[in-house]
C-alpha cells in the first residue's frame, strides 16, 4: 500500500490530468487541435531546455522512437479527437483502453505472458469500448472515437518501446520530444488546419491559459511528479490509483463542461475501467512476487 503522502501525491497527478481534458477542450474552441498541440510543446521545449542534453549512441534510435510515440503523434492524435467528440467524458474513457492494448503488445513483441485473469480484463476493456461506441453522445462524432482508440495504440506502442528505455529522465525525454514535436505539428497544422496570424492575435487570456495548463501542469506537474513516485514504487503498484484520472474527467465534463452521457455510455465506461482495472492489479502483483528476487 501507498504512504498517506504518496497516496496524495497520486490524487493529485490525476487531478491535474482530470483538469487538461477540460483546459485542452476549452483552448480548442479557439485553437485547432495540431497548432494547440504544437503551441503547448512550445512552452515545454522553452522552460525544458535546459534538459536538452545528449543521449548514448545506443539509446538514440529508441528516444526518437519512444518521443515520437508517446508524445508528439499521441497527443496529437488524442487532441483532434478531443476537439472533434466536443465531450470530454467519452475521450477519458476511451483513452484507458492504451492499457489493455499495451499489455496485448508486451505479449506480442516481448512474448510477455498474458494469464486468464488479464485476458479476462483485457476482453472486457474492449467490450467496453464497443458499448461506449454505440452511445449518441460518441455516435455524433465516430471519427473522435477513432481518433482517441488510435492515440492510445500509439501510446501503448511507445510505452511498450519504453523499457528499453534507460538512462533518459523523464524531463529529457519530453524536451527532446518537444524539439521534435514542434516543427512536426506546426508542418502539420499548416498542411490540415486553416492556419493565419489572427488565431494567435486574437486568442484571449483564457485560450493561452489552457495552452500554459496543457504544457506546465499535465506535462511538467504530472509527470514530474510521477517520476519522482516511480523512484519509489513500480509502475504497476502506481497504475491502479491512476485510473481516477477518467473518474475525475468524467466529474469535470458533467459538472462544468456540460456533458451528458447516456446509460451506453456509462456502462460502457464501467466495463472499460473494470477491465484496465483488472489488468493493472494483475500487473502489480508480479510487480509484487518480483519485488524479493531483486
Amino acid at each position: 500500500m501507498l504512504p498517506r503522502r504518496d497516496l496524495m501525491l497520486v490524487l493529485l497527478i490525476c487531478l491535474v490530468w482530470a483538469g487538461n481534458f477540460l483546459a485542452s477542450a476549452s483552448a480548442m474552441r479557439h485553437f485547432p487541435p495540431l497548432l494547440f498541440t504544437a503551441l503547448r510543446m512550445l512552452v515545454v521545449l522553452l522552460v525544458l531546455m535546459p534538459w536538452l542534453k545528449p543521449v548514448a549512441p545506443g539509446m538514440r534510435l529508441r528516444l526518437v522512437a519512444v518521443a515520437l510515440l508517446t508524445n508528439v503523434i499521441h497527443f496529437g492524435l488524442n487532441f483532434w479527437a478531443l476537439r472533434a467528440a466536443g465531450d470530454i467524458s467519452s475521450n477519458a474513457i476511451a483513452l484507458q483502453s492504451y492499457i489493455p492494448m499495451a499489455a496485448l503488445m508486451a505479449w506480442w513483441l516481448l512474448g510477455e505472458p498474458i494469464r486468464w485473469r488479464s485476458g479476462l480484463g483485457i476482453a472486457t476493456a474492449f467490450l467496453g469500448v464497443l458499448v461506449l461506441g454505440f452511445d449518441p453522445l460518441v455516435l455524433d462524432a465516430p471519427f473522435a472515437l477513432v481518433l482517441c482508440l488510435s492515440s492510445a495504440a500509439v501510446l501503448a506502442l511507445g510505452m511498450v518501446l519504453m523499457r528499453g528505455l534507460s538512462g533518459v529522465h523523464a524531463f529529457q525525454l519530453q524536451a527532446w520530444s518537444a524539439l521534435m514535436g514542434v516543427p512536426l505539428l506546426t508542418l502539420s497544422a499548416a498542411a490540415l488546419e486553416p492556419l493565419s496570424l489572427a488565431l494567435l492575435a486574437d486568442a484571449r487570456l483564457l485560450d493561452w491559459g489552457g495552452v500554459v495548463y496543457s504544457a506546465l501542469g499535465a506535462s511538467l506537474v504530472g509527470h514530474g511528479l510521477l517520476y519522482v513516485l516511480v523512484q519509489r514504487h513500480p509502475v504497476a503498484l502506481l497504475s491502479p490509483f491512476l485510473l481516477l484520472t477518467p473518474v475525475f474527467a468524467v466529474a469535470l465534463g458533467v459538472l462544468v463542461w456540460g456533458d451528458r452521457p447516456g446509460p451506453r455510455l456509462w456502462v460502457g465506461g464501467a466495463l472499460v475501467l473494470s477491465g484496465v482495472l483488472v489488468v493493472a492489479l494483475r500487473g502489480r502483483r508480479k510487480a509484487m512476487q518480483a519485488a524479493p528476487a531483486r
